[in-house]
């Protein structure tokens, strides 16, 4: 006859090996999520730096205005994603100064809503600080045309 023992073994044997195969299955979509995931923000990465490339292009060759540039420039070195974070902000200094002093100014249809003289102002305040960084930020934006992402 089997012993209880025996019998109780080869059902604890049964659990373990099926413990075993789900702990398996449950490693592998992990594995298979992180790729997808890894290689999502890798794609998203590469249309960000196509941005970037591109406004840094049009910032140097003088097709876009400093403070347009610099607020679009920061936006997007700021979205990128990477293992290790990078200081754009150390890296591209003119391009941060000229962000925080025109990030606050009225854009677009905000635009409407000033007197006349108001944009005037700060139009004129904004040319200034643009006047003051342009040749600092055009080498950066010459730099920033040719980024790419490590490992690429």
């Amino acid at each position: 006859m089997i012993s209880v023992w025996l019998i109780a073994a080869l059902v604890g044997g049964v659990i373990i090996l099926a413990l075993g195969i789900y702990a398996g299955k449950l490693l592998a979509q992990v594995k298979s999520q992180t790729l997808r995931q890894t290689q999502a923000v890798s794609a998203r990465n590469e249309r960000i730096l196509e941005s970037i490339n591109t406004i840094a292009l049009a910032v140097s060759q003088e097709q876009c205005n400093e403070s347009e540039g610099a607020i679009r420039l920061t936006n997007l070195l700021n979205a990128l994603q990477f293992s290790q974070p990078r200081d754009f902000e150390r890296e591209y200094p003119a391009l941060y100064e000229l962000y925080e002093k025109v990030k606050d100014m009225p854009t677009h249809e905000a635009r409407k809503n000033y007197k006349r003289n108001e944009i005037m102002r700060l139009d004129i305040q904004r040319a200034g600080f643009e006047l003051e960084l342009a040749a600092q930020i055009k080498t950066e934006a010459k730099q920033l045309s040719g980024l790419t992402l490590p490992g690429a």
